[in-house]
Protein backbone atom coordinates (compact mmCIF):
# COMPACT_ATOMS: atom_id res chain seq x y z
CA UNK A 1 0.00 0.00 0.00
CA UNK A 2 1.38 3.16 -1.14
CA UNK A 3 2.06 6.11 1.99
CA UNK A 4 -0.59 7.96 0.17
CA UNK A 5 -3.12 5.25 0.76
CA UNK A 6 -2.42 4.58 4.36
CA UNK A 7 -2.47 8.01 4.84
CA UNK A 8 -6.20 8.01 3.60
CA UNK A 9 -7.35 4.96 5.07
CA UNK A 10 -5.51 6.23 8.28
CA UNK A 11 -7.82 9.48 8.28
CA UNK A 12 -10.97 7.54 6.82
CA UNK A 13 -10.59 5.61 10.43
CA UNK A 14 -10.08 8.36 12.91
CA UNK A 15 -13.59 10.39 10.86
CA UNK A 16 -15.27 7.94 11.53
CA UNK A 17 -14.05 6.92 14.83
CA UNK A 18 -14.69 10.39 16.03
CA UNK A 19 -17.97 10.65 14.25
CA UNK A 20 -18.95 7.71 16.10
CA UNK A 21 -18.13 9.12 19.46
CA UNK A 22 -19.36 12.63 18.29
CA UNK A 23 -22.78 11.15 17.94
CA UNK A 24 -22.98 10.17 21.87
CA UNK A 25 -21.90 12.68 22.95
CA UNK A 26 -25.14 14.49 24.61
CA UNK A 27 -26.29 17.97 23.35
CA UNK A 28 -28.71 21.02 24.69
CA UNK A 29 -32.03 19.61 22.94
CA UNK A 30 -34.88 17.61 24.37
CA UNK A 31 -37.31 15.52 22.12
CA UNK A 32 -40.95 15.64 22.67
CA UNK A 33 -43.33 13.05 22.04
CA UNK A 34 -46.78 12.43 22.00
CA UNK A 35 -47.56 11.17 25.32
CA UNK A 36 -50.64 9.49 27.57
CA UNK A 37 -54.00 10.79 26.72
CA UNK A 38 -56.72 10.70 29.57
CA UNK A 39 -60.41 10.63 29.53
CA UNK A 40 -61.99 13.21 31.34
CA UNK A 41 -65.27 11.48 31.84
CA UNK A 42 -63.70 8.17 32.83
CA UNK A 43 -61.31 6.68 35.41
CA UNK A 44 -57.76 7.74 36.34
CA UNK A 45 -54.99 5.12 37.36
CA UNK A 46 -55.89 4.25 40.25
CA UNK A 47 -59.88 3.22 38.92
CA UNK A 48 -61.24 6.51 40.52
CA UNK A 49 -63.45 8.78 38.49
CA UNK A 50 -60.39 11.51 37.40
CA UNK A 51 -63.10 13.99 38.13
CA UNK A 52 -65.40 13.78 40.86
CA UNK A 53 -68.25 15.79 42.13
CA UNK A 54 -69.80 15.52 45.58
CA UNK A 55 -73.18 17.56 46.86
CA UNK A 56 -74.69 18.21 42.94
CA UNK A 57 -76.61 16.20 40.74
CA UNK A 58 -74.25 14.63 37.78
CA UNK A 59 -74.96 12.97 34.47
CA UNK A 60 -72.69 10.23 33.47
CA UNK A 61 -71.61 10.23 29.84
CA UNK A 62 -70.49 7.49 27.85
CA UNK A 63 -68.03 9.13 25.00
CA UNK A 64 -64.98 10.79 25.65
CA UNK A 65 -63.52 13.95 26.55
CA UNK A 66 -59.84 13.43 26.45
CA UNK A 67 -57.02 15.84 27.62
CA UNK A 68 -53.85 15.07 25.96
CA UNK A 69 -50.36 15.30 26.95
CA UNK A 70 -45.96 15.46 25.75
CA UNK A 71 -43.59 13.44 26.57
CA UNK A 72 -40.29 14.42 26.84
CA UNK A 73 -36.68 13.18 26.66
CA UNK A 74 -33.38 15.04 27.69
CA UNK A 75 -32.99 17.80 30.09
CA UNK A 76 -30.18 19.31 32.31
CA UNK A 77 -30.21 16.02 34.45
CA UNK A 78 -30.16 13.68 31.39
CA UNK A 79 -29.54 15.03 28.37
CA UNK A 80 -29.80 13.29 25.05
CA UNK A 81 -26.93 12.43 22.30
CA UNK A 82 -26.67 13.31 18.94
CA UNK A 83 -27.50 10.78 17.83
CA UNK A 84 -30.51 10.50 19.51
CA UNK A 85 -31.05 14.48 18.21
CA UNK A 86 -30.66 13.08 14.52
CA UNK A 87 -32.97 10.29 14.96
CA UNK A 88 -36.04 12.48 16.00
CA UNK A 89 -35.53 15.02 13.45
CA UNK A 90 -36.01 12.35 11.23
CA UNK A 91 -39.15 11.23 12.95
CA UNK A 92 -42.96 12.00 12.57
CA UNK A 93 -44.04 12.33 15.88
CA UNK A 94 -41.27 13.50 17.27
CA UNK A 95 -39.80 17.53 17.74
CA UNK A 96 -36.03 18.33 18.66
CA UNK A 97 -36.45 21.51 20.51
CA UNK A 98 -33.69 23.71 22.25
CA UNK A 99 -33.64 22.74 26.01
CA UNK A 100 -34.08 26.55 27.34
CA UNK A 101 -37.70 26.52 25.60
CA UNK A 102 -38.45 23.66 28.04
CA UNK A 103 -35.88 24.49 31.01
CA UNK A 104 -35.69 28.04 31.25
CA UNK A 105 -31.80 29.10 32.21
CA UNK A 106 -31.20 28.75 35.95
CA UNK A 107 -33.66 26.33 36.88
CA UNK A 108 -33.27 23.02 37.48
CA UNK A 109 -35.16 20.19 36.24
CA UNK A 110 -36.84 19.88 40.28
CA UNK A 111 -37.93 23.67 39.30
CA UNK A 112 -39.60 22.84 36.36
CA UNK A 113 -41.32 19.76 37.44
CA UNK A 114 -43.06 21.74 40.65
CA UNK A 115 -43.56 24.78 38.61
CA UNK A 116 -45.57 22.62 35.99
CA UNK A 117 -47.17 21.04 39.21
CA UNK A 118 -48.51 24.48 40.45
CA UNK A 119 -49.64 25.14 37.20
CA UNK A 120 -51.94 22.16 37.14
CA UNK A 121 -53.72 22.82 40.29
CA UNK A 122 -54.09 26.90 38.76
CA UNK A 123 -55.64 25.03 36.09
CA UNK A 124 -57.91 22.88 38.04
CA UNK A 125 -59.28 25.34 39.72
CA UNK A 126 -59.99 28.05 36.61
CA UNK A 127 -61.80 25.50 34.99
CA UNK A 128 -63.98 24.45 37.53
CA UNK A 129 -64.51 28.25 37.79
CA UNK A 130 -65.23 28.72 34.00
CA UNK A 131 -67.49 25.79 34.06
CA UNK A 132 -69.70 27.17 36.70
CA UNK A 133 -69.36 30.24 34.61
CA UNK A 134 -70.59 28.84 31.76
CA UNK A 135 -73.50 27.03 33.75
CA UNK A 136 -74.49 30.20 35.95
CA UNK A 137 -74.18 28.48 38.70
CA UNK A 138 -73.03 31.46 41.24
CA UNK A 139 -69.26 31.37 42.94
CA UNK A 140 -67.66 33.19 45.77
CA UNK A 141 -64.05 34.31 46.10
CA UNK A 142 -61.52 34.92 49.05
CA UNK A 143 -58.49 36.43 49.27
CA UNK A 144 -55.68 34.73 50.53
CA UNK A 145 -51.65 34.76 50.98
CA UNK A 146 -50.37 32.87 48.24
CA UNK A 147 -46.15 33.74 49.55
CA UNK A 148 -44.54 35.27 52.36
CA UNK A 149 -41.45 37.26 51.76
CA UNK A 150 -38.43 36.16 53.85
CA UNK A 151 -37.28 39.19 55.98
CA UNK A 152 -40.22 41.11 55.47
CA UNK A 153 -42.54 42.27 58.30
CA UNK A 154 -44.90 39.76 57.68
CA UNK A 155 -42.22 36.88 57.99
CA UNK A 156 -43.26 34.67 60.93
CA UNK A 157 -46.67 36.24 61.26
CA UNK A 158 -48.55 35.69 58.30
CA UNK A 159 -48.67 32.18 56.58
CA UNK A 160 -49.41 31.15 52.84
CA UNK A 161 -53.19 30.14 52.22
CA UNK A 162 -54.08 32.45 55.13
CA UNK A 163 -57.51 33.81 54.12
CA UNK A 164 -57.63 37.58 54.85
CA UNK A 165 -61.15 38.60 55.86
CA UNK A 166 -60.57 41.77 56.85
CA UNK A 167 -58.02 45.08 56.96
CA UNK A 168 -58.28 47.58 59.38
CA UNK A 169 -62.00 46.00 60.71
CA UNK A 170 -62.84 46.30 56.78
CA UNK A 171 -64.01 43.18 55.31
CA UNK A 172 -62.72 42.37 52.11
CA UNK A 173 -63.72 40.57 49.13
CA UNK A 174 -60.57 40.76 46.41
CA UNK A 175 -56.71 40.99 46.42
CA UNK A 176 -57.38 44.36 44.42
CA UNK A 177 -59.69 45.77 47.35
CA UNK A 178 -56.78 44.65 50.08
CA UNK A 179 -54.17 46.20 48.06
CA UNK A 180 -56.49 49.58 47.68
CA UNK A 181 -56.27 49.27 51.89
CA UNK A 182 -52.88 49.16 52.03
CA UNK A 183 -52.36 52.15 49.92
CA UNK A 184 -53.88 53.78 52.65
CA UNK A 185 -50.70 53.60 54.91
CA UNK A 186 -47.88 54.84 54.84
CA UNK A 187 -44.34 53.19 55.62
CA UNK A 188 -44.13 53.03 59.56
CA UNK A 189 -47.80 52.41 59.93
CA UNK A 190 -49.51 49.19 61.38
CA UNK A 191 -51.45 47.80 59.94
CA UNK A 192 -54.49 45.29 61.08
CA UNK A 193 -55.28 42.27 58.83
CA UNK A 194 -58.06 39.64 59.95
CA UNK A 195 -56.75 35.96 58.52
CA UNK A 196 -58.61 32.72 58.99
CA UNK A 197 -55.90 29.82 59.33
CA UNK A 198 -57.18 26.93 59.89
CA UNK A 199 -60.70 27.49 60.25
CA UNK A 200 -60.61 30.41 63.17
CA UNK A 201 -60.09 34.00 62.79
CA UNK A 202 -57.57 36.21 64.08
CA UNK A 203 -55.78 39.62 64.35
CA UNK A 204 -52.64 40.49 63.20
CA UNK A 205 -51.18 43.58 63.38
CA UNK A 206 -47.84 43.86 60.84
CA UNK A 207 -46.10 47.48 60.76
CA UNK A 208 -45.32 48.60 56.84
CA UNK A 209 -42.04 49.28 55.18
CA UNK A 210 -41.09 51.08 51.65
CA UNK A 211 -41.02 49.52 48.68
CA UNK A 212 -38.00 49.11 46.90
CA UNK A 213 -39.32 52.22 44.76
CA UNK A 214 -40.05 53.88 48.05
CA UNK A 215 -43.75 55.17 46.75
CA UNK A 216 -45.36 52.22 48.77
CA UNK A 217 -46.16 51.21 52.09
CA UNK A 218 -45.69 46.76 51.84
CA UNK A 219 -45.73 44.20 54.40
CA UNK A 220 -44.24 41.58 52.27
CA UNK A 221 -46.79 39.50 51.31
CA UNK A 222 -48.41 38.25 47.53
CA UNK A 223 -51.98 38.06 47.48
CA UNK A 224 -54.00 36.28 45.41
CA UNK A 225 -57.86 35.65 44.44
CA UNK A 226 -59.45 32.18 45.03
CA UNK A 227 -62.94 30.59 44.49
CA UNK A 228 -65.22 29.28 46.78
CA UNK A 229 -67.34 26.55 44.96
CA UNK A 230 -70.44 25.72 46.17
CA UNK A 231 -69.74 22.18 46.13
CA UNK A 232 -67.00 20.26 46.06
CA UNK A 233 -65.26 19.53 43.06
CA UNK A 234 -61.76 16.98 42.60
CA UNK A 235 -59.59 16.23 39.98
CA UNK A 236 -57.39 13.65 40.41
CA UNK A 237 -54.54 13.19 36.84
CA UNK A 238 -52.16 11.96 38.90
CA UNK A 239 -48.10 13.05 37.65
CA UNK A 240 -49.53 15.28 35.04
CA UNK A 241 -48.37 18.91 35.08
CA UNK A 242 -48.88 21.95 33.18
CA UNK A 243 -52.07 24.01 32.46
CA UNK A 244 -53.11 22.76 28.66
CA UNK A 245 -56.03 20.52 29.55
CA UNK A 246 -57.95 23.29 31.10
CA UNK A 247 -60.29 23.45 28.31
CA UNK A 248 -60.89 19.51 28.48
CA UNK A 249 -61.83 19.43 32.41
CA UNK A 250 -64.12 22.92 32.07
CA UNK A 251 -66.27 20.56 29.29
CA UNK A 252 -66.01 17.40 31.39
CA UNK A 253 -67.81 19.46 34.01
CA UNK A 254 -70.13 20.97 32.21
CA UNK A 255 -71.06 17.64 31.00
CA UNK A 256 -71.36 15.84 34.15
CA UNK A 257 -73.34 18.84 35.50
CA UNK A 258 -75.61 18.71 32.48
CA UNK A 259 -78.68 16.23 31.93
CA UNK A 260 -78.17 14.10 28.59
CA UNK A 261 -74.54 13.13 27.21
CA UNK A 262 -72.60 16.41 25.70
CA UNK A 263 -70.44 14.33 23.35
CA UNK A 264 -73.26 11.97 21.93
CA UNK A 265 -71.04 9.20 22.46
CA UNK A 266 -68.35 10.39 20.18
CA UNK A 267 -64.81 10.38 20.74
CA UNK A 268 -63.29 14.04 21.40
CA UNK A 269 -60.11 15.38 22.63
CA UNK A 270 -58.49 18.68 22.27
CA UNK A 271 -56.25 20.70 24.53
CA UNK A 272 -56.26 24.60 25.84
CA UNK A 273 -55.92 26.38 28.82
CA UNK A 274 -58.47 28.74 30.30
CA UNK A 275 -59.02 31.30 32.32
CA UNK A 276 -62.18 31.36 34.95
CA UNK A 277 -63.97 33.63 32.92
CA UNK A 278 -63.57 30.58 29.94
CA UNK A 279 -61.26 31.94 27.69
CA UNK A 280 -59.06 29.48 25.69
CA UNK A 281 -55.29 29.88 25.22
CA UNK A 282 -52.65 28.24 23.13
CA UNK A 283 -50.58 26.05 24.18
CA UNK A 284 -46.90 23.85 23.31
CA UNK A 285 -46.47 20.65 21.30
CA UNK A 286 -50.01 20.67 19.42
CA UNK A 287 -48.58 18.23 17.04
CA UNK A 288 -47.65 15.93 19.38
CA UNK A 289 -50.71 16.14 21.19
CA UNK A 290 -52.68 15.42 18.05
CA UNK A 291 -50.68 11.93 17.22
CA UNK A 292 -51.42 10.98 20.55
CA UNK A 293 -55.30 11.97 20.59
CA UNK A 294 -55.65 9.91 17.27
CA UNK A 295 -53.83 7.07 18.30
CA UNK A 296 -56.23 6.85 20.68
CA UNK A 297 -58.74 7.00 18.69
CA UNK A 298 -60.53 10.68 18.84
CA UNK A 299 -61.81 12.01 15.87
CA UNK A 300 -62.22 15.08 16.95
CA UNK A 301 -59.86 17.74 18.41
CA UNK A 302 -60.20 21.18 19.87
CA UNK A 303 -58.12 23.48 18.72
CA UNK A 304 -57.03 26.90 20.58
CA UNK A 305 -57.83 29.75 17.87
CA UNK A 306 -53.63 30.92 18.39
CA UNK A 307 -52.43 27.08 17.20
CA UNK A 308 -54.59 26.43 14.48
CA UNK A 309 -52.41 27.39 11.88
CA UNK A 310 -49.54 24.84 12.99
CA UNK A 311 -52.60 21.97 14.07
CA UNK A 312 -54.03 22.79 9.98
CA UNK A 313 -50.48 21.60 8.82
CA UNK A 314 -49.78 18.93 10.63
CA UNK A 315 -53.46 17.64 11.51
CA UNK A 316 -53.36 13.66 11.12
CA UNK A 317 -55.57 11.68 8.74
CA UNK A 318 -58.66 11.25 10.64
CA UNK A 319 -58.76 13.63 12.97
CA UNK A 320 -61.20 16.87 12.41
CA UNK A 321 -60.57 20.12 13.94
CA UNK A 322 -62.73 22.48 15.64
CA UNK A 323 -61.29 25.98 16.32
CA UNK A 324 -62.05 26.58 20.33
CA UNK A 325 -62.37 30.20 21.05
CA UNK A 326 -63.80 29.89 24.52
CA UNK A 327 -65.63 27.39 27.11
CA UNK A 328 -69.01 28.34 25.46
CA UNK A 329 -67.71 28.01 21.97
CA UNK A 330 -66.77 25.04 22.41
CA UNK A 331 -69.77 23.72 24.31
CA UNK A 332 -71.63 24.86 21.28
CA UNK A 333 -69.66 23.23 19.05
CA UNK A 334 -69.79 19.85 20.19
CA UNK A 335 -73.80 20.14 20.37
CA UNK A 336 -73.90 21.09 16.42
CA UNK A 337 -71.72 17.75 16.13
CA UNK A 338 -74.99 16.10 17.57
CA UNK A 339 -77.27 17.80 15.34
CA UNK A 340 -78.72 20.42 17.85
CA UNK A 341 -77.89 23.32 15.00
CA UNK A 342 -74.87 26.22 15.36
CA UNK A 343 -71.51 27.01 13.43
CA UNK A 344 -68.72 24.48 13.73
CA UNK A 345 -66.18 27.08 13.58
CA UNK A 346 -62.92 24.99 11.24
CA UNK A 347 -58.94 25.78 12.26
CA UNK A 348 -57.56 27.20 8.88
Amino acid sequence: MSRRAATLTAASVLVLVLALVGSFLPVPYVALMPGPTSNTLGANDKGQPLIKIEGRQTYDDGGHLNFTTVTYRGGPGGRIDLFSALRGWLASDTAIVPEETVFPKNESQQQVDQENTRQMHDSQESAEAAALHQLKIPLGTQVVIDSVQKGRPADGKIKPDDEVIAVDGTKTASAAQVTGLMAKHKAGDAVELTVRRAGAEQKVSVTTVADPTGKRAVIGVVLGDRYKFPFKIDISVGDVGGPSAGLMFSLAIVDKLTPGSLTGGKFIAGTGTITPEGKVGPIGGIQQKMIAARQAGATVFLTPKDNCTDASAARPDGLRLIRADTLDSAVKSVNALNGQGGQIPACS
